[in-house]
């Protein structure tokens, strides 16, 4: 596929000039060339700009000067217009000394595309032009006309045949330089070098953001019970955290629960690094608690144990412990994911299941599992409705699928890009995208791989050779790609989320099971899959936040 820079250019106000010379281009060049829109160059205090700029791996580099409108040569000078409006031009030399500016800029820089075959064209896509028409300064075979365009491929081949019989220099453009030329254009526009050093701008600001939802637990916090509702990175997950942490210091004995083991794992490898004063009695997952009370085991594959014998289990087991070992307060996070009889047993774990702390975090959006418990707490909910987490063009696109309004109070950043498969390709082209990112300088520790249905084979291998608590220590290490399910990665995060929609196992919990996905990104997200099956069950909200995606061309398997 051509590479385009940008990949929706705006054209001026031509007629349509630049425009007809840029998809004539697209259309016809093979894959692997790149046209580049407005390419602007500066050499010590001469501006330069060149309309459109072709690098043709195998033939060479061409910059071509567009001229809309009437053009004509009168008395050995260039006009453009008629009548008042007609003015002197001189697109040959314009293009020639733009063309000779950007081969002198990249011999400064060492790049490989300095010595590559380099021609100048000229094009003007409203005026025909005879075939036995030349000039000393402009050969036929160096201008395109309106004849040209007319004729499917016939630009790409006018552009071919002015490189290899006009073009300066030794060599043909191989596909290194033709990679490395796109990277020093490109590096000249917002490009990757900005959103990186953006990334951490927004890392910094969201973490100052988050702390200040603290001030939620300042007002309420004293109460004995609390239900917190708010949408994907809203802050909920530091507030449990900050809450366990505030109740443990005031000498109450404190659960901190979830049932996600990466959540979990999380929540084990923070409350480590607090002073023994803050960590709470109990932290982890929801089912190993009754297990650690000595509940009898069970199969992973067996459902009633987990959703049924083993909740109901941790009830029978808190009413033979000694009263030392139960909890004044039980904070729970990603409570949408408890089951209606886990929360009697839950209660039973208190030391006052009447009256004892109950403080449960949630986000009905993120019901990925057949359960439909509700927490036993009938005050009011206090609601957080704004995503401190993910820059604006991630949280507009999941916000368009949560049933509340979202606010986005993150940066701006980098547009969704999208990369348009089938979902039984999904997965290929989803490893394909991470490389091109790797490419692009993130760190594999910013990138992460999730799936929405059958589960990456690297993920498969690590939790079989490692297990789980080295496949989650790994992602928490931050130093290679991770590879996770949508549904494990609940309460996580990273920078770089490239999602593959590769199927769902519930087609009932589809919408939320993208929700989670999408939001699982804090600075850039690619969706991997069918765009339309997307759109689809995302509706319009989401087909009108994705008509802003950038349709991603420099992935193989896109």
């Amino acid at each position: 596929m051509v590479r385009t820079f940008p990949p929706d250019p705006r054209f001026p106000d031509d007629g349509g000039a630049e425009r007809a010379v840029w998809e004539a281009l697209v259309a016809a060049l093979p894959d692997g060339a790149a046209v580049f829109h407005g390419v602007h160059l500066q050499e010590g205090c001469q501006e330069y700009e060149i309309d459109v700029l072709v690098a043709w791996p195998g033939v060479g580099v061409a910059a071509i000067e567009v001229k809309g409108g009437y053009v004509d040569r009168v008395d050995g000078a260039w006009c453009q217009g008629s009548g008042d409006a007609r003015h002197r031009i001189d697109p040959v030399v314009q293009v020639q000394g733009a063309r000779h500016a950007l081969q002198a800029l990249l011999r400064e820089r060492g790049d490989l595309a300095a010595t590559a075959r380099t021609a100048h064209l000229v094009a003007f896509p409203h005026r025909y032009v005879p075939s036995t028409w030349s000039t000393l300064d402009l050969p036929r075979d160096m201008l395109v006309d309106r004849g040209d365009l007319e004729t499917p491929g016939e630009v790409a081949a006018r552009v071919k045949r002015a490189i290899e019989r006009h073009g300066q220099g030794h060599h043909c453009l191989d596909d290194a330089g033709a990679d490395e030329l796109a990277g020093s254009l490109v590096g000249g526009l917002p490009g990757q070098s900005e959103h990186l050093a953006r990334a951490f701008e927004h890392e910094t600001r969201l973490e100052q953001m988050t702390r200040d939802q603290s001030r939620v637990l300042d007002l309420l916090g004293k109460a004995p019970r609390l239900r917190v509702v708010g949408g994907a990175g809203s802050g909920k997950t530091y507030l449990a955290l900050e809450q366990a942490r505030r109740r443990t210091r005031a000498g109450e004995r404190v659960a901190l629960l979830c049932c996600s083991r990466g959540l979990g794992r999380y929540f084990e490898r923070i409350t480590a690094t607090w002073p023994a004063r803050e960590r709470p009695a109990w932290v982890g997952l929801f089912h190993d608690l009754p297990r650690a009370w000595g509940a009898t085991g069970g199969r992973d594959d067996d459902p009633d144990y987990w959703e049924r014998d083993l909740p109901l289990e941790l009830g029978r087991l808190a009413g033979e412990r000694d009263h030392a070992d139960l909890f004044d307060t039980v904070v729970v996070d990603e409570a949408q994911d408890f089951g209606d009889l886990w929360w009697p047993s839950l209660l039973r774990c208190l030391r006052d299941p009447e009256h004892g702390g109950l403080h449960v975090f949630l986000d009905d959006a993120q019901r990925v599992f057949p359960r439909d418990g509700q927490a036993p707490i009938d005050l009011v909910p206090v609601t957080l409705d704004e995503n401190l987490r993910s820059t604006k063009q991630i949280a507009q696109v999941f916000g368009a699928l949560s049933p509340d309004v979202v606010k986005p109070r993150g940066l701006d950043g980098a547009p969704v890009r999208i990369v348009d498969v089938p979902a039984e390709r999904a997965v290929e082209a989803a490893d394909d995208a991470v490389e091109a990112l790797l490419d692009e300088g993130w760190e594999p520790g910013q990138v992460a791989l999730l799936a929405t249905g059958r589960r990456h084979p690297e993920q498969v291998n690590v939790v079989g050779t490692s297990g789980h608590d080295a496949y989650w220590d790994d992602f928490f290490a931050g130093t290679d790609v991770f590879y996770g399910h949508v549904l494990g990665f609940k309460g996580l995060e990273r920078q770089v989320v490239v999602l593959a929609v590769n199927g769902v196992r519930d087609a009932a919990r589809v919408r939320e099971m993208l929700y989670t996905g999408l939001s699982r990104a804090r600075t850039l997200l690619v969706v991997v899959g069918d765009r339309s099956w997307i759109e689809e069950v995302g509706g319009e909200g989401v087909r009108r936040r994705l008509a802003k995606a950038e349709v991603w061309t420099a992935v193989g398997a896109g």
